[in-house]
């Protein structure tokens, strides 16, 4: 039971009972409110500050828990880059070697992705580098990989270009020349049969008798049938593609016409000496994109290591061309 307040009464010379207005009561009652408001709120600011709700403590669990699995896919994503080095050496040094491809430059493989500020929504967080460093990552190998990708669907088309390329190439010897008794003259220069002066020779130059069979050195497409006296003579162009043409000189006659397509062993024309020519022989070249290349080293679906050599020991001892 509150006990009751008393105030002394001069006039009566007694205590009396003090009784509170309504105001005062009021005033009171709001005095106790806000005091009790305050320590309420200094309560949970000190609860706040050094103690942890449950649900804090589960969203601290929760980051943690993705901070260890950004560092563990840090750690999965390099493994998968050192992988992706190798295809890329493998790519280069070997698979685009064989196919006669250039490498994929390391600027266009390592290039950058994305603008500027790319990232600028990820950083001013507590885990803000790792989450951005992992972005990073991840940027980068779907770039490596999408290049990557792009490079073995250009290695599909080259293969599957591969056999008619091999098929096009010039790969066997242009007339039938048993124990290599009909090489006459070799490429580079060479006495000048009608001239008498060291000019240089273009081809290689085949000695046989007029009429005897001459054969396309690999498939492709007439390019040219031409008859004349002087020059070449009589003579044959075939393009075969890949940057690769041959030209058969001095013929007596054809077997061929513009613009027909032959394959690697058929018959084209007949050996002659017509044109700028000193005896029946057949003259041969071999042009790689417009730059005429030695025939010798265009032989090997017919030489042997041994018979290769020999034909290079007989073509470099002749001193003089046939035309």
């Amino acid at each position: 039971m509150p006990k009751s307040k008393y105030k002394f009464n001069p006039e009566s010379l007694s205590f009396d009972k003090v009784r509170l207005g309504a105001k005062e009561l009021l005033l009171r009652g709001l005095a106790f409110f806000i005091g009790s408001l305050l320590i309420a709120v200094i309560y949970y600011l000190v609860f706040a500050v050094f103690f942890d709700s449950p649900k804090e403590k589960a969203l601290l669990r929760e980051i943690d828990q993705l901070s260890l699995q950004y560092e563990l896919m840090q750690r999965d994503m390099g493994n998968l880059e050192k992988v992706i080095v190798q295809l890329q050496e493998t790519d280069d040094n070997l698979y685009r070697t064989i196919f006669e491809a250039e490498p994929i430059p390391a600027t266009l493989r390592e290039g950058g992705v994305g603008g500027v500020n790319r990232y600028k929504e990820l950083e001013g967080f507590t885990n803000s580098d790792i989450v951005v460093e992992t972005t990073k990552k991840l940027d980068r190998l779907r770039k490596q990989i999408y290049m990557q990708s792009k490079s073995f669907d250009e290695l599909i088309s080259l293969s599957e270009r591969k056999e008619d390329m091999l098929g096009a190439i010039p790969a066997i010897l242009p007339i039938s020349n048993k124990d290599l008794t009909r090489t006459a003259s070799g490429f580079g220069n060479r006495v000048h049969p009608i001239y008498k002066i060291i000019k240089f020779h273009a081809g290689m130059d085949f000695t046989a008798p007029t009429g005897t069979e001459i054969y396309a050195t690999g498939n492709g497409v007439i390019e040219t049938v031409n008859s004349s006296k002087r020059g070449l003579g009589n003579h044959i162009i075939i393009n075969h593609g890949y940057g690769y043409s041959t030209i058969y000189a001095h013929l007596d006659s054809f077997n061929v016409r513009s613009g027909q397509k032959v394959e690697r062993g058929d018959v084209i024309g007949y050996v002659g000496n017509t044109g700028l020519s000193i005896a029946p022989h057949l003259h041969y070249e071999i042009k790689l994109n417009g730059v005429n290349v030695d025939p010798v080293n265009y032989y090997f679906n017919d030489l042997s290591a041994d018979e290769y050599e020999r034909m290079i020991e007989i073509a470099s001892k002749t001193g003089q061309s046939f035309d």
